[in-house]
């Protein structure tokens, strides 16, 4: 393992993207009868259609062995035995462990993890019947029925993503409102029409110290004393934290305090009692179903062979456009409204983890990494960016997400609408409308002569754009762990293949500093003077309207 640039196989890489630029996705479809079945996928109730990227037998050949000299396989192993594969912070990576309680035996500085993780289940389990039952109520005597969530990043995208995707099949449970920006209007419209007697308060920070979640948490435990006293405010205090004794000087009861190791960083920790709104907002059965899809997929990913080991060929697929083919980005489009969300959290899984230019052993990159991930629902983003994706002139691959079924009961066929846009829309983008068609087309239009020249190159569909689908029977709760499990696995891979740290995020750390040091320059008790020229003078823009 080490810079995979420097690899005889890397040259082969380059030399197949050449040959491939200059084919397209018709002709490799007339040339191989059973390009289909070979680049169709299944795993935990998820089918994955990939037979419409820019790819061959071959090429799949050699990002095989580009991931066995890699090592993929080896990295897998060590985290999945604990080893301290996060190097820059010698840490294990511990998340798979969080879905699998019951597996053999994990002993970390003399702790045996799973034991740990038990213990934390069944105290979330107990404390959400508690709550959803009314047993555990407010200091007024009232049953809870709102969750007031203040967290960010890895705290909040991944559980938010989660409670909308579920939205569909929960007829009753805790409303839970999340928090997550420091702009105060973000609270305050999440306050809007709360009573203080029926809600929680739920401060989510892995070190209790992010400074925008502290801010944010402690304006709504004021909100809270303002409409109970602080007396009564304990009882409606709950805290996710590895450091219990911040959460316990910010009044939360110990308790109330859940907590989960250094070994799970943010993006990777629904599955802890990070993941509580779920639970409080779902069911716990239906957090537990979360939990064994993902496990399911944790097998899958063990024990596959890397050539049907459906987060391996995603990963490499990923590589191949970003290295080889010059993908700068990707997009992810959900064919279902309830997984609005999930392009977020996917885009912080993916390019916190990956968006590094630094090998492990503290050399530069070679090559890129960490494309932008980005993306909405359709059928909206047809009608918002599609024209990019079709006929514009950049290579975007995409992830196209559909379920067969709908989880509301419709009888008018709005659903099978949705589906045929989703199927519709990668077929398009496949094989796109030859000059021929367009031309037949416009002639059927009434066209002739020098108007239909003059227009058929701007209705040309060039097609020859890549895209995968990936079909589900319903995203229930166990199938959206099976998908985020995909996900979580498919960036592990790919920074394996680019020999980068996937679990470290140095790079949030720089902006967060200066803007401590800003603050006392914009309060106006320091002058700035060691600023550069151009935050200078906005600065001095900011104060000038704040103080007329």
């Amino acid at each position: 393992m080490g810079d995979p640039t420097g690899l005889a196989l890397w040259a082969r890489l380059v030399a197949k993207g050449r040959t491939l630029r200059g084919r397209h996705l018709r002709q490799l479809f007339a040339e191989d009868p059973a390009r289909v079945e070979d680049f169709t996928f299944e795993a935990c109730g998820l089918w994955a259609d990939l037979s419409r990227h820019l790819v061959d037998r071959e090429t799949l050949s050699l990002l095989l062995a580009l991931a066995r000299l890699q090592e993929v396989e080896v990295w897998r192993e060590r985290m999945f035995a604990g080893e301290r594969i996060n190097t820059t912070e010698e840490r294990a990576v511990l998340h798979v462990a969080l879905r699998d309680p019951e597996g053999p035996p994990l002993w970390l500085d003399g702790v045996e993890v799973r034991a740990a993780i038990r213990r934390e289940l069944e105290r979330m389990e107990r404390f959400c019947e508690g709550v959803r039952s009314g047993r555990i109520r407010g200091a007024t005597g009232e049953g809870f029925t709102h969750l007031l969530h203040i967290g960010i990043g890895g705290s909040e995208l991944g559980p938010r993503a989660v409670c909308e995707a579920l939205r569909p099949e929960v007829r009753e449970g805790i409303e839970v409102r999340f928090v997550a920006n420091v702009d105060p209007q973000d609270l305050a419209l999440a306050l809007r029409g709360l009573d203080p007697a029926r809600t929680l308060l739920l401060v989510v920070s892995k070190t209790f110290t992010t400074r925008e979640t502290l801010l944010n948490a402690q304006a709504a435990r004021a909100w809270l004393v303002a409409g109970l006293g602080e007396e009564a405010v304990g009882g409606h205090l709950l805290a996710v934290s590895s450091r219990p004794d911040r959460a316990a000087a910010f009044g939360v009861p110990d308790e109330r305090i859940f907590g989960f190791g250094e070994g799970v960083g943010g993006r990777f920790s629904l599955w802890s009692p990070v993941g509580l709104p779920i639970a409080l907002f779902a069911g716990f059965d239906r957090f537990r179903a979360l939990l064994e899809g993902a496990r399911a997929m944790d097998r899958h990913f063990r024990e596959a062979p890397l050539e049907r080991n459906l987060p391996v060929v995603l990963a490499l697929l990923d590589v191949w456009y970003a290295d080889i083919l010059g993908a700068e980005s990707r997009a992810v489009v959900a064919y279902d409204e309830s997984l609005r969300l999930l392009p977020l959290h996917l885009q912080q899984l993916e390019m916190e983890s990956n968006g590094k230019s630094v090998r492990r052993d503290g050399g530069e990159v070679h090559c890129p990494t960490g494309p932008v991930l980005w993306g909405s629902t359709g059928t909206n983003g047809q009608h918002a960016y599609f024209q990019l994706l079709h006929q514009g002139t950049r290579l975007v691959p995409v992830d196209i997400l559909v379920a067969a079924e709908s989880r509301i009961a419709e009888t008018d066929g709005r659903h099978l609408e949705l589906v045929a846009n989703a199927l519709a829309q990668s077929r398009a983008l496949a094989f796109g409308r030859s000059d021929a068609e367009t031309r037949r087309e416009l002639m059927a239009e009434g066209l002739t002569g020098e108007a239909l020249d003059r227009l058929l190159p701007h209705r040309r569909f060039p097609g020859n754009r890549p895209s995968g689908v990936i079909l589900a029977r319903r995203f229930d709760a166990a199938t959206l762990g099976a998908l985020l499990a995909l996900w979580e696995h498919r960036v592990f891979v790919q920074g394996v293949v680019w020999d980068i740290d996937s679990f470290d995020q140095w790079g949030v750390e720089l902006g967060k500093r200066m803007a401590a040091e800003l603050l006392p320059v914009l309060s106006g008790e320091m002058d700035g003077e060691g600023l550069d020229p151009a935050t200078r003078a906005l600065v001095a823009r900011i104060r000038a309207w704040r103080e007329s």
